[in-house]
C-alpha cells in the first residue's frame, strides 16, 4: 500500500515511483492470464500432474479409532503414489463442514477454500446440491475406477435420500442398520424381529437399550428406522416433508417412542453421546443390544479387542434402513486435483478390499464383483469376513431411506420433546 506522501503530486519521484509500480503490478497481472481452469477428471494424467504437491483438506467424522487409522493409510499411500499430502480435519458432525462452505460462500470466497473434500451423504449432501456448494456435475463418473463401481445392484449410489447424485458425489461404502448383542448373556431366541418386538423386548428388559442422541447420525437413524415401521403410508416418506400433515403422519412414531424411553437406558433421562460410547455400554454390560450402521461393525469390535468374541449381529426380517456414504468437493476447494485423487483411490479394488476387512474397518465396498479382473477378486475373496458378520442374504430387505428433509425435522422435533434438559 502507498503512503500518503508517495501519492501527492508536489514531489515528482514519488509520482515517477508510483507510475512505475503501477505498471509493473499491470504488467504481472497480465502475465499471469486468466485463473486456472477446474481439473478434468476426463483427463487424468493432466489431474496427476496438478495433484502432486498439493494438501488435501479431508473433512470426515473423527469419532472410530479404527475409521481415523483406516484414512491415515490412505494418506500414507497417496503421499507415496501420487505427492499428494492428505489432512484427515475430524468432525463430529458433517453439518459444521457445510456451515463453513456455506460462510465462505458468502463472504465471496469462491476460490481457495479451506475443505477439499467432504465424507457426506443425505441430508448434508441435499443442502449442499440446494446452495450450489458442489464441484462440477459428472466428475465422480469421470474417474477411472469408476469403472468398477456397482451402479447397477446398488441403486443407492445414484439416489442419495430420494435424490439424484448426478456425479456430483463419489460414493465409498455402503451402509445397513444391524442390531449386535453378546450371546454369553442374551439368548438369540429373545431377540426382536421389528419395532413393536423391540419395544415389547425393552419393557421385559427394561434399561438394556438404548439410542445416540439425535442429531447423532446413528441416533437419527434409529428414528427413521422407527418411523417407516409406524407410519400409516411410507411412500410419503419418499417426498419432501409437508409441513401441514408432518404431526399426523410422525404421531405414531413419537407414541412409540413415549412407551420406549421409561424402559431405556437410565429411563432416557441420558442418551450415549455417539455409536462409540454406546458400544462402550455393551462392553462394560449396561445394554445387552446396540446397533449401527455397518454389517461388519460386530466382527470389526472383536478383531480389534473392543468387544468379546461372543458378540452377534441379527436384523429385522422385514428389512432395515440402508444407503451409501460419498466424499463430495466444494465448489471453492482449493485442490481440486488432489481432492479428485483422493476420490478415485478410495473406490479402487485396493482401498475397498482393505477397507472391507473387519480388522481394518469392515466397511462393505461399492465395487461390482464380476466387474474387478481375477486378481482384484482375490482380494475379497481372501477377506475372513468375520464370525459375527451377518451373510448378504441373512441382511434382510433393504428399507429406502426418506428425503433428507425429514431427518432435520425429526430432529428438531425430538430435540423439542425430549432432549435432556428440555
Amino acid at each position: 500500500m502507498f503512503s500518503r506522501t508517495t501519492c501527492q503530486t508536489g514531489d515528482s519521484q514519488p509520482v515517477t515511483d508510483l507510475i512505475r509500480v503501477t505498471a509493473l503490478t499491470l504488467a504481472l497481472t497480465l502475465s499471469a492470464g486468466p485463473a486456472m481452469a477446474d481439473p478434468d477428471p476426463a483427463d487424468w494424467n493432466a489431474v496427476l500432474e496438478e495433484a502432486r504437491g498439493q494438501t488435501v483438506y479431508w473433512n470426515a467424522w473423527g469419532g472410530s479409532t479404527q475409521i481415523n487409522a483406516y484414512i491415515g493409510w490412505v494418506g500414507e499411500e497417496l503421499e507415496e503414489r501420487h505427492g499428494v499430502r492428505l489432512v484427515h480435519v475430524k468432525l463430529e458432525d458433517t453439518a459444521n463442514a457445510v456451515t463453513t462452505v456455506v460462510a465462505e460462500k458468502t463472504a465471496g470466497r469462491d476460490e481457495g477454500g479451506s475443505i477439499d473434500l467432504i465424507w457426506i451423504n443425505g441430508e448434508n449432501f441435499a443442502s449442499m446440491k440446494r446452495q450450489g456448494l458442489l464441484f462440477a456435475p459428472d466428475w465422480a463418473t469421470k474417474l477411472p475406477n469408476w469403472r468398477y463401481v456397482d451402479v447397477e445392484n446398488k441403486p443407492t449410489i445414484t439416489v442419495d435420500f430420494t435424490l439424484p447424485t448426478d456425479g456430483l458425489e463419489s460414493p465409498w461404502g455402503m451402509a445397513k442398520l444391524v442390531f449386535f448383542y453378546d450371546s454369553a448373556r442374551t439368548d438369540a431366541a429373545d431377540l426382536p424381529d421389528n419395532a413393536a418386538d423391540l419395544l415389547a423386548w425393552a419393557k421385559a428388559n427394561p434399561g438394556r437399550f438404548s439410542y445416540p442422541q439425535p442429531p447423532d447420525f446413528i441416533g437419527s437413524s434409529f428414528l427413521k428406522q422407527i418411523l417407516i415401521e409406524t407410519v400409516a403410508d411410507p411412500a410419503v416418506l419418499q417426498e419432501p416433508v409437508d409441513e401441514a400433515s408432518f404431526e399426523t403422519v410422525t404421531q405414531p412414531m413419537f407414541d412409540y417412542l413415549d412407551r420406549l424411553h421409561p424402559h431405556l437406558w437410565r429411563s432416557a433421562r441420558a442418551f450415549p453421546k455417539d455409536y462409540p460410547s454406546m458400544s462402550q455400554l455393551l462392553a462394560d454390560g449396561e445394554l445387552d443390544i446396540t446397533f449401527a450402521f455397518n454389517p461388519a461393525e460386530a466382527s470389526s469390535a472383536i478383531a480389534n479387542q473392543l468387544l468379546p468374541d461372543t458378540l452377534r449381529s441379527f436384523t429385522f426380517s422385514g428389512g432395515t434402513l440402508a444407503n451409501t456414504h460419498f466424499v463430495a468437493i466444494p465448489f471453492n476447494a482449493n485442490a481440486k486435483a488432489g481432492a479428485l485423487v483422493v476420490a478415485n483411490f478410495l473406490i479402487s479394488p485396493e482401498a475397498q478390499a482393505r477397507k472391507q476387512d473387519p480388522e481394518v474397518w469392515g466397511d462393505p465396498t461399492v465395487l461390482a464383483m464380476d466387474k474387478l479382473s481375477a486378481p482384484q477378486r482375490k482380494l475379497f475373496e481372501a477377506l475372513d469376513l468375520g464370525i459375527a458378520t451377518l451373510l448378504p442374504d441373512e441382511l434382510g430387505p433393504a428399507l429406502d431411506e426418506p428425503h433428507p428433509t425429514w431427518m432435520s425435522r425429526l430432529e428438531e422435533r425430538w430435540s423439542a420433546r425430549y432432549a435432556v434438559g428440555n
